[in-house]
């Protein structure tokens, strides 16, 4: 049985209860945008889904791709910087470090609003998730997500073992309503945090740039919504970051396909389950198979948003089995 009081409730100042962050505005405005669009009136008093919005911005999450990868045995880190925009303006910033080693990985993301989105609200966000390398797959133990704006605190934790979620907590969970769909432990099993998600491994021992890096479906469960991000091969693009990566990446589409933990009904859900021009281009941490985000796409009614790599540095690191024996 799932305990859901096993992290201690963090105080919160009067700081922390005004206001929405980034992500939920965000959401907010798409699901507004569209009943509009509906000719429908005023959204409704129920709050929209938060964790779909991790669809929309990348960590704003972490949220795109195939867990319980293949490691190979390779190692190597990333330290990369995005920028993200919505309609051309920028609205958040963040940066995103991974170190893939021997016997264990980590990756640790955190970003904050920036830009014509301060005026209205101010925010900030961390992200992390640790595990295992066991023969040739990543097995994540640990993730932690924390977004505090000037009026909301949102926290997720979750302990995992062997893709089964045992214990975890969302802080503030879902507001109870009869259409929306109950998470029940069945959707907690098989299925990877959104940052350990985010880790795709290419199979194989060919090129990393191909069709094989795309074809996939991802189970994700951030706590408290659970849905499938389904990837398919559209072609490839050179990149040249500001700093750090210069080369090909994988355009991958993306289909939001949710499972469980939402209401169908709202708008925003309908909207972004009939998308199928969402993009997530990939680049690959140097020294392994791995591949990563340097880019994602998510049209919406008020402009396309975007997450995209300033800066993108990656390189292999020597196996501690290897250097031992050096």
């Amino acid at each position: 049985m799932t305990r859901q009081g096993w992290i201690p409730p963090r105080r919160r100042g009067p700081a922390r209860r005004r206001g929405l962050s980034l992500r939920l505005a965000w959401f907010g405005a798409l699901d507004r945008e569209c009943r509009a669009q509906r000719g429908s009136e005023s959204v409704n008093s129920t709050r929209p889904n938060r964790h779909a919005a991790l669809l929309g911005a990348a960590t704003l999450a972490a949220a795109l791709a195939g867990v319980f990868a293949d490691a190979a045995h390779a190692q190597g880190k990333l330290d990369a910087r995005y920028t993200v925009t919505l309609g051309g303006l920028p609205v958040g910033r963040g940066s995103w470090v991974i170190d893939i080693a021997d016997d264990h990985f980590t990756a640790t993301a955190s970003g904050s609003t920036a830009g014509l989105i301060q005026v209205f609200t101010s925010g900030q966000g961390q992200s992390a998730a640790r595990g295992t390398v066991a023969g040739e797959k990543l097995i994540p133990s640990t993730y932690v997500s924390s977004i505090a704006t000037d009026r909301k605190h949102d926290e997720v934790r979750m302990v995992i073992s062997s893709g089964t979620v045992k214990e975890y907590v969302a802080e503030p969970p879902n507001v109870p309503s009869p259409e929306r769909v109950p998470v029940t432990e069945a959707h907690r099993r098989g299925v990877a945090d959104p940052m350990t998600a985010s880790l795709m491994r290419v199979p194989g021992s060919g090129s990393t740039f191909g069709p094989q890096a795309c074809p996939r479906n991802v189970a994700v469960f951030d706590g408290r919504m659970r849905y499938d991000l389904q990837l398919a091969f559209k072609r490839l693009e050179s990149v040249r970051a500001e700093r750090g990566y210069q080369g090909t990446v994988v355009v991958c589409s993306v289909v939001f396909a949710p499972i469980a933990g939402h209401i169908p009904n709202r708008a925003a859900i309908k909207y972004l389950t009939a998308r199928r021009d969402i993009e997530a281009w990939l680049a690959p941490i140097a020294g392994t198979r791995v591949m990563v985000p340097y880019r994602v796409s998510i049209p919406t009614p008020i402009g396309v948003g975007v997450l995209q790599a300033t800066q993108f540095v990656s390189m292999p690191q020597p196996s501690r089995t290897n250097a031992k024996t050096q």
